[in-house]
Parts: C-alpha cells; sequence; structure tokens
C-alpha cells in the first residue's frame, strides 16, 4: 500500500489518510490493547500473591472495544460491563496508574476516581459532579456511568440515558440545558456479557429501546460461556442475536438494526462499529452489535481456572483464535508492521504496565508505611515491652493494609486499659482523628450531601384562604404535580398507567394533555426499565417521577433499586448523582398483592434512598416539593385508601415543603406514645379517641419519613414524658417495626426511660387476605390497637385498668 488510501467506515472522522498515518494509528490500537492484555495478566499475578483482593479483567474483549472507543465522541454515555478496561484506556476515560490503584482499593479518590477504592477493579466511573457535588459540563467530556457487579442491571440505566437524549432533541423548553445535551446528539453505549443477556432485565430494556426508538448501541460480548456455563445452557439456539432477529426494523422502520461481526476480526469491527453508530447517532434509533468468537483467556476471574470446564478443543480454538495473535497476524500481513517492530513495542508495553503497576502499589503502601510510623512512635512512648514488639514486627512487614495498623493501636488500647498516662492520651486523641478518616474513605457519600440536598430544604407551611375547599386527596396531588411541571421543564413522570388515564388513582389526570406525551407518558409492564429508565434519565440531568403502580410490585424493580440507584452516590464517593424520585402507593386495600407494606425490606435494601411514608396527601404534596427541589434519590409511598378522603386544598400547593426526617406530634397525651406511619395513623387517631373515654392519653408521633428518621428526636421526647412505647404499623413482625424500636430505643437512647416492656403491633405474618374481613383479621385494627395499649396500661396498674378478657 502507497500513497494516500482512501479508508472508509473503518476510521471515523477521516475520509483520508496517508499510510503512514493510518499506520500509525493502527498501531497505535495495537498498543492500547497489548498493555491493557498485560495487565489484565499483571493484575492476575497480584491477587494470587495476595496484594489485591479479587481480580474480574477483560482480557479476549481487546480489539472489539478498539472499535467501539473511536466512534465514542464527547457527551457519549457508557454503561457498561467490568470486561470494558481496553475501551476506558482507548477512549481516554482510564489511566494504566488508575486501574492498578483500584485493583489494590486505594482510597485516594485522585488515584481512583472512579470509586475512591470502593469498587472491585474493572468497575468504570467517570466525574459527572465537582467537588461541591455541582453538575460538570457533560457535553465536553466523555461519560460512563458507574458500574455495578450484578450481571445484566446496567441495561435499565441505559434506557433512561439514551432516552434522555431523545428528550433533549424534542422537548425545546430544554434546549438551554448546554451542561447536558447539544440537541440530542448524544449515544448511549450499553455493553453485556452474553451470558448476561439470559437475565429479566435484558429483554425488558430491550423491549423498551426498541418500542420508545432512542439512540441506543448495545454491545454483546459473546465468548460463549457464563464463568462455566456454555450457551447451550444460556441462550435458545447458543445466539442471542438469531433469537432477536423479530427486533431488526422492518419496511415501517421500527425497531433496531443488529449487526454481528467477529471479535478478532479488527478491519471487520471498525467498519461495523462506524456503520452502527452512525445510524444510531444520525437517525436516532437503537443497534445492536453482537460481537462473536471472543475468548477470555484467564477465565472468568481470579476465584478459578478456565481450564477446569473448556475441553481441549476450545482451549486450542480459544489459543488460535485470541484477538490479540489475531490482530498482530492481520499487521504483519498487511505490511502495517513488522514482527520486529511489534516484539519492540510489547517488550516496552510490558516493561511500561510493570513500572506502572510498581508505582501504584508503592503509592498504595507509603500511606500505611507512613500512618503505621505515627502509631509505631506513640506506641514506644508507652513503655510498653509487648506492644512496642508488636510494632516492630509489623513495621517489618513488606504488605500493609490500614486494618493492620489500626488494629494494633485498638490492641493497644485495650492492653493500656486503666492507665493514665500522657503517651497513652496521645496515642488515643491520634487514633479519633484516624477514626474520623476513615469514615471518610470508607462510610461517607451515602448521600451526596450538596447544598441542594433536600435535607437542607426548610419546611414551609401549606396556606389556606378563607373557606379553602375539601377536595379529594388524589386532587391535591393532581394540583401539586400541575405547578411543579409548569415551574421546571425538567420534571418528566412515566409508569403504567400514567399518561392517558392519569394514573389508576387520578394523580396525573389530565396533564398529559396539558404538557405532552414526551414529559408524561405510559409504559409497559416492565418495573426493573421504569426504575432504571428513571435513573439514566435522572443522571443526565433531567427531574423524573418513576412510577410503581403498587408497592407491592417494588419488588419486581427492588434489584435496580438496591444496586443501583441506592449504592451510586456511595459507591462514586459523591462524584455522581441521580436525582430520581420513585411514585408508590401501598398499605392497606384488599387482597395479598394490593395491600403491601414491606417498609423492612425497603429500609433496609434501600439505604442511600429517602424513604417517605406521608399519612395523607397533602403531606405526600409536601414531600414532592421538597424532593423536585433537592437532588437526591426519594421512594414517595401514598396511602393506597387516601386519594377519596377529603383534604383543604393549600393555597400554595406547588410551593409548601414538608422537611425530610420531621416527625410530627399529631396528638398530645401523658400515658403512652404510640409511634405510626401511613395508613394505621388513622386507626391509631380512631382508637385514641376511645381509650380518651376509657382515661387513657395517647400521644401519636408520625415520623413521616424512615430514612431520615425523626432527626429532632421526637420520638424520644414523648416517650421521656410517657414512659410507655407502642409501634404500630402494617409491616410484618420485626420488619418497620424493629427499624423504629432499634431508632428509639438505641439511638435515640430511649430504653432509659421505659417503665415496661416496649411493643409493637403489626400485621400477620403473612398477607393480607381478599376482603374487608381478611382485613380486620390481618392488619391492626381500632380494636387492637385499644386493646393493646390498654393491656400495656393494665400491666403497670391492674386496680385502675382491670383485664378486658
Amino acid at each position: 500500500m502507497k500513497g494516500t488510501q482512501v479508508i472508509e467506515n473503518n476510521f471515523p472522522d477521516q475520509e483520508e489518510l496517508s499510510f503512514d498515518d493510518f499506520r500509525s494509528i493502527i498501531i497505535n490500537d495495537y498498543k492500547i490493547a497489548y498493555e491493557s492484555r498485560q495487565a489484565s495478566l499483571l493484575g492476575r499475578k497480584e491477587v494470587l500473591t495476595g496484594k489485591a483482593k479479587f481480580g474480574i479483567f477483560g482480557d479476549g474483549k481487546e480489539i472489539a472495544q478498539l472499535a467501539m472507543a473511536k466512534v465514542f465522541k464527547a457527551g457519549d454515555w457508557r454503561s457498561g460491563y467490568y470486561r470494558d478496561q481496553t475501551f476506558m484506556f482507548a477512549a481516554g476515560m482510564l489511566t494504566m496508574p488508575q486501574f492498578f490503584a483500584q485493583l489494590y482499593a486505594n482510597t485516594d479518590p485522585d488515584a481512583d476516581p472512579a470509586s475512591g477504592g470502593r469498587q472491585m477493579n474493572c468497575h468504570f466511573a467517570t466525574r459527572t459532579l465537582d467537588e461541591e457535588g455541582d453538575w460538570v459540563d457533560l457535553t465536553a467530556s466523555k461519560n460512563s456511568s458507574a458500574d455495578i457487579s450484578p450481571t445484566g442491571g446496567q441495561m435499565g440505566r441505559l434506557v433512561g440515558l439514551a432516552l434522555a437524549s431523545k428528550m433533549y432533541r424534542n422537548n425545546k423548553a430544554l434546549k438551554d440545558l448546554h451542561k447536558f445535551s447539544l440537541d440530542g446528539n448524544e449515544v448511549a453505549f450499553g455493553t453485556i456479557g452474553n451470558a448476561s443477556t439470559s437475565e429479566g432485565i435484558f429483554f425488558e430494556a430491550i423491549n423498551a429501546a426498541g418500542v420508545l426508538q432512542i439512540p441506543m448501541a448495545i454491545s454483546i460480548w459473546d465468548d460463549a460461556y457464563g464463568i462455566s456455563v456454555p450457551a447451550e445452557y444460556q441462550t435458545t439456539k447458543q445466539d442471542i442475536s438469531e433469537i432477536l432477529k423479530g427486533f431488526q426494523r422492518d419496511e415501517a422502520g421500527e425497531g433496531y438494526e443488529i449487526f454481528k461481526v467477529r471479535g478478532w476480526d479488527y478491519p471487520g469491527l471498525c467498519e461495523t462499529y462506524e456503520k452502527a453508530i452512525r445510524i444510531c447517532r444520525e437517525q436516532h434509533i437503537p443497534v445492536m452489535i453482537h460481537v462473536t468468537e471472543m475468548t477470555q483467556p484467564q477465565g472468568h476471574s481470579t476465584s478459578g481456572s478456565h481450564e477446569r470446564y473448556k475441553d481441549k478443543a476450545r482451549i486450542d480454538w480459544e489459543n488460535e483464535y485470541d484477538c490479540m495473535l489475531q490482530m498482530r497476524k492481520w499487521m504483519i500481513e498487511s505490511a502495517v508492521a513488522s514482527d520486529e517492530e511489534l516484539t519492540e513495542l510489547e517488550n516496552t508495553a510490558k516493561s511500561y504496565i510493570r513500572d506502572c503497576q510498581k508505582a501504584a502499589w508503592a503509592d498504595f503502601n507509603a500511606v500505611m508505611k507512613t500512618e503505621l510510623k505515627v502509631a509505631a512512635k506513640l506506641i514506644a512512648e508507652t513503655g510498653n515491652e509487648s506492644l512496642i514488639a508488636n510494632a516492630e514486627a509489623l513495621l517489618s512487614s513488606s504488605d500493609l493494609s490500614r486494618k493492620d495498623v489500626i488494629g494494633l493501636v485498638r490492641s493497644a488500647a485495650r492492653t493500656l486499659r486503666g492507665e493514665r498516662s500522657e503517651a497513652k492520651e496521645k496515642l488515643l486523641n491520634w487514633y479519633k482523628e484516624q477514626h474520623e478518616g476513615n469514615f471518610e474513605r470508607y462510610n461517607s457519600k451515602l448521600f451526596t450531601g450538596t447544598a441542594e440536598s433536600p435535607s437542607n430544604i426548610v419546611a414551609v407551611a401549606p396556606e389556606y384562604n378563607e373557606g379553602a375547599r375539601s377536595v379529594d386527596g388524589r386532587e391535591i396531588l393532581n394540583a401539586c404535580f400541575e405547578a411543579n411541571f409548569s415551574r421546571d421543564a425538567r420534571v418528566v413522570a412515566f409508569g403504567e398507567d400514567v399518561g392517558a388515564i392519569g394514573d389508576v388513582n387520578q394523580g396525573f389526570a389530565g396533564l398529559q394533555a396539558k404538557f405532552g406525551k414526551m414529559r408524561i407518558s405510559d409504559t409497559g409492564i416492565r418495573e426493573m426499565t421504569i426504575v432504571g429508565q428513571g435513573i439514566g434519565l435522572a443522571m443526565r440531568g433531567l427531574r423524573p417521577i418513576a412510577e410503581i403502580q403498587y408497592l407491592d410490585y417494588l419488588l419486581y424493580a427492588l434489584n435496580i433499586l438496591s444496586d443501583d440507584l441506592a449504592t451510586l452516590s456511595y459507591r462514586t464517593k459523591g462524584r455522581q448523582k441521580a436525582p430520581l424520585i420513585v411514585r408508590t402507593r401501598g398499605h392497606r386495600l384488599e387482597g395479598i398483592w394490593h395491600s403491601g407494606s414491606p417498609m423492612g425490606v425497603i429500609i433496609n435494601a434501600l439505604r442511600g434512598i429517602h424513604i417517605c411514608v406521608p399519612r395523607n396527601m397533602t403531606q405526600a404534596a409536601g414531600m414532592y416539593n421538597t424532593l423536585l427541589r433537592g437532588d437526591e434519590p426519594a421512594l414517595v409511598i401514598e396511602c393506597l385508601n387516601g386519594y377519596r378522603l377529603k383534604e383543604r386544598l393549600p393555597s400554595n400547593v406547588g410551593e409548601f415543603t414538608v422537611q425530610l426526617g420531621k416527625a410530627e406530634i399529631l396528638r398530645q397525651g401523658s400515658d403512652i406514645t404510640v409511634v405510626s406511619y401511613g395508613s394505621t395513623l388513622r386507626v391509631v387517631q380512631e382508637a385514641a379517641e376511645e381509650l380518651d373515654k376509657m382515661g387513657i392519653s395517647v400521644e401519636i408521633v408520625d415520623p413521616q419519613t424512615f430514612l431520615p428518621f425523626d432527626l429532632d428526636k421526637l420520638c424520644v421526647e414523648s416517650l421521656r414524658r410517657t414512659n410507655k412505647l407502642l409501634i404500630v404499623g402494617e409491616d410484618v413482625p420485626g420488619g418497620s417495626s424493629a427499624f423504629i424500636l432499634q431508632q428509639i430505643l438505641e439511638v435515640q437512647n430511649g430504653y432509659q426511660y421505659l417503665d415496661g416492656k416496649p411493643r409493637t403491633l403489626t400485621a400477620k405474618a403473612h398477607r393480607a387476605p381478599y376482603g374487608s374481613d381478611g382485613d380486620y383479621f390481618t392488619k391492626p385494627s381500632i380494636d387492637d390497637v385499644i386493646e393493646i395499649i390498654y393491656e400495656m396500661m393494665n400491666d403497670s396498674n391492674p386496680e385502675k385498668f382491670p383485664g378486658l378478657y
């Protein structure tokens, strides 16, 4: 090949290249891929020698990722899979020192900007927020949403990331949001392993993207296995693109463009990706690239060898069709490079990777050694010979962890118990300083905690005009949503039956006609993707409200909520956020799947999401007003039997706010404190009226939110006055009631004010059967509340309150 060559498809944005330029690009690609392969090989060794805890790498996937990186532009998004290290290198979103820093769990965010040491290696993320938690210009950077380990979990948010481009392109009111989009030209790239396409979320997301017709490009890395399980057990016909042929675009133009290409064919991969992404970007439709004949030379992870489950014929084939060897062979045959040139490049690359690894390990160890030297010096000042010997032994260790250093000091504190000395005091003061630093390293940023956090939004009381109308609770929500959609063009809502009929309880009634189908829309029945769609939209600067029709059905999306949304701020150490509001309704109604209140499950699974349990629709509206002005995720659970109960309509229905973590005393009393939430509050309030006639004064506290819980400690202040505590809720025994007890008795130190056993009144251990009688005999009733409170009073004063039965 001589002179000027026209290179079509393989190298986007380069219509004409000289052969020298063409050659230089290819050699640089090979260099990136070869360095990535060496990083994988060396990373595995570091795990097996004990320097790193676990390793999972992208070897065998290098060449396809080079091709994908060529068409990934500033403003684009990745929602990926933990095999994508070569793509990250090639796209300039990851450096080799950062790769090894993450492998060693370096807690310095500058060393591991993806997670500050919180994520396993090859779980990538870019910073979408600055140090203050404000958005950076996402159109000027290449963006990666933070990876998660659960296979297929990245597919949900991928839909939202792509849908955001369509919204920015089609909603003129969003044109001024220049930090988030340039006319919706951005493509959302997804990657997934072939075995993970067996997950339900994959099929949900693929179907959703086809329906929505959004610029989503999904790459399937197919190496014919899922850990040890071959494709014959994973996929019908052992070929995911074969069985998805029905998604191929038809004459009407609906569906996907589907491509298939071999993972070792460098020219074919470059051509395929150029063509596929051009269609995706220009025509705004989804594309699928099924990359077959890939290999995984080191097996799934450092947990085991692939030789245990691959036969000799498969291993021989993988050795021959290793993508690195095939690219090298093609380069020599095409006169792009000689064997000698590539050998020299490879030797240089090996040295470079080893140098990066050594430097990363030295940086990681240096901090530990510095901390140990300080601790050892302070221990030496105590004069305790056994402690000094322990410190000296640790000083001679070549592989240190912070656990070793802190464990040494804590052991010293136990040994020195009872002693009083200046040296001991200095040692303990140093430990306390380290404790604060370690909280920042390992425990901080469960919530982003920016200046715009909803926790910083002060309460604004609802206002009522003289003669304010009493309306159905649903009408208050409807007015609240209308006001917020008018105020902020970023607000969107979607879910099953949300659009045309305005949701099953009419909270959005008539709003689609006013604000359009793009902003208030129906979805199919796909709870995981509804939540994932919301995450992706929120990560791109929009303010989504994702509706799950009933609380019982939230369980279908619990994995996405728990694994992705709830951990996002934490796993990026506050450098990504998704202020998604998930709206649902639950508690009392009828039947096993329409009366659920699994609050214990939700509280435990969703740390990192605000959990709101409003008692009526006015309180719910105030919470929405707060959350839509904040920037952290939340779940709002409305009372299913409250939509037609009458409430007064505030004149500031879109402006008043409810402060998160702000409990309320709804009724003052002197004999017993009852803490309840949601629908059971009305039951408790009615019971309190009858108990008052029996000479029992009940104080009722509504926590309003579980996360956060009663920040002003109204519960313990009430308990200080009454000395008796009852928790009433609709969850199963030991569910939300156990959480509330832990908060009041342990966190708020309420145990010291009790003069009797604290009690809980909950639903039965099973779900509520159908019918009014089913509700009565399953959930706490007025009779149940009256009798348990009376029984508690009988225990303390049987003469005044004789037994009922």
